[in-house]
């Protein structure tokens, strides 16, 4: 799987998760130099706590458009140390 945005490819992997429809990434597969720490965070009832990143390609950015558990609930322990996107980012095989 590819994810891209702006014109770059941001992520590539053959070990994605799927879950809820979003491809979660494994995080050492994601390009560093493209995410930008983000204070915002957001909370799922199964989950856990949700962080963000802006990408930042080209010198466009695009606000919170990737985000990841950093401590994910046991019931999503699958999802540890993986990024999923949004917000435009396009994920194809």
């Amino acid at each position: 799987m590819k994810a891209t945005w702006n014109g770059a490819v941001v992520a590539e992997s053959d070990d994605t998760v799927v879950v809820e429809g979003n491809h979660y990434f494994p995080r050492e597969s994601v390009r560093p130099e493209v995410l930008k720490d983000s204070d915002t965070h957001s909370v799922c009832p199964w989950k856990g706590t949700a962080s963000y990143y802006s990408l930042v390609v080209d010198g466009a950015e695009n606000r919170d458009a990737a985000w990841y558990y950093p401590e994910p609930k046991d019931a999503a322990a699958l999802i540890r140390d993986r990024v999923a996107f949004w917000k435009g980012v396009e994920v194809t095989a």
